[in-house]
């Protein structure tokens, strides 16, 4: 006996938080939660423009910082944005270079998570690299599967599974059209609890009628993605796009054929739930979308994925069609136009496969 007394407020304390933290532990635990303020990033770029993209996007990187974001993500090649022009082969970029410097160092100064993604070159090959920068200096990076239609005559498919473990959880990465294909749900589900998003989406060119049915369905694709994939993965989904207008052209056969379009926007955050938290349309032009989001370490997925290649029921055939068509084409051009171009700094001339000897 040490001769101390407590008074009888202070021992009903006592045994009131005895009891609870009893209780606790006959109770089974909630899974663990952590919310985070996210900010997706909605630029308007200019084809091909490597030193203005990264101006802009320091710009809104910065703004993000000052309103107090923890996760910022970028678009898709948010340096170049896409289209069938030269000057994407100009766009192009070390893999450490200025695009990577940049989100490493705005990560480390600010404690911030920065992701986006760029053309970027390694060792003779280019991929559509996500990069995903930490505070703590690590980097993680996912390559994009498959290219989109033109994107294939500059980049060529990733390997790997589009799972970051990082040191703030595992998480999740697809890019554009990664969102639309099954199989991306398939290889992320169960595995992560925040999915990153970047898309440069565009839609049918100037000239086609504004009233067609491919405007309205293209749109509607693009606007159904994040919330649906989040409800196939169970966690929250953060997704940044490009948003107005660009000129490139239509092929590598039809070079001088103009394909004058826009990118569509639809830059947004979710929930787990597929709830839309915050969203930036084509109309509002470059800006930021913040919400608070929670992601949980045990997702519970709300949508069945589906059995087939491509997830949107409304997708046109001729689209598929030419998605399949333009990877052998694209990888000819990618293979004799841009891979030389990477080792001479020169641009050759393509001849199609059939005007060869």
């Amino acid at each position: 006996m040490t001769g101390r007394t407590i008074s009888r407020r202070r021992f009903l304390e006592c045994l009131v938080a005895g009891s609870c933290a009893a209780l606790a532990r006959l109770s089974p635990a909630a899974p663990p939660v952590r919310q985070l303020r996210a900010c997706a990033i909605q630029m308007q770029p200019r084809l091909g423009d490597v030193a203005g993209n990264l101006a802009q996007a320091e710009r809104l990187l910065d703004e993000a910082i000052h309103r107090g974001a923890d996760w910022i993500l970028l678009p898709e090649m948010f340096t170049s944005a896409a289209a069938f022009h030269e000057d994407m082969l100009r766009a192009i970029q070390p893999a450490d270079g200025r695009p990577a410097q940049l989100l490493q160092d705005k990560a480390r100064r600010h404690g911030v998570r920065i992701g986006g993604s760029f053309l970027a070159s390694e060792n003779g090959r280019v991929h559509n690299r996500f990069l995903l920068c930490l505070p703590d200096g690590s980097q993680h990076r996912h390559d994009k599967d498959q290219p989109t239609y033109w994107e294939a005559c500059y980049y060529e498919d990733g390997q790997d599974d589009g799972v970051l473990h990082t040191t703030e959880g595992n998480i999740g990465v697809a890019l554009c059209w990664e969102m639309i294909r099954a199989r991306t749900a398939q290889r992320l589900r169960g595995r992560v609890e925040l999915l990153l998003a970047g898309s440069t989406w565009w839609t049918l060119p100037d000239e086609a009628d504004a009233d067609h049915p491919y405007r309205h369905a293209n749109r509607q694709m693009l606007r159904e993605a994040p919330p649906r994939l989040a409800r196939m993965l169970g966690v929250p989904v953060i997704h940044a796009s490009h948003a107005g207008p660009f000129h490139g052209f239509d092929s590598p056969e039809l070079p001088d054929v103009p394909y004058d379009s826009v990118y569509l926007g639809e830059t947004m955050i979710c929930d787990a739930q597929g709830k839309v938290l915050g969203q930036r349309t084509l109309s509002q032009g470059a800006g930021l979308v913040m919400a608070d989001i929670t992601r949980s370490l045990e997702p519970q997925p709300s949508e069945a994925i589906p059995s087939r290649f491509w997830v949107p029921e409304q997708m046109p055939e001729e689209w598929k069609d030419a998605w399949t068509r333009w990877l052998p084409r694209g990888k000819d051009y990618y293979d004799t136009v841009t891979r030389p171009y990477l080792a001479s700094g020169e641009i050759d001339e393509y001849v199609p496969p059939y005007m060869r000897d």
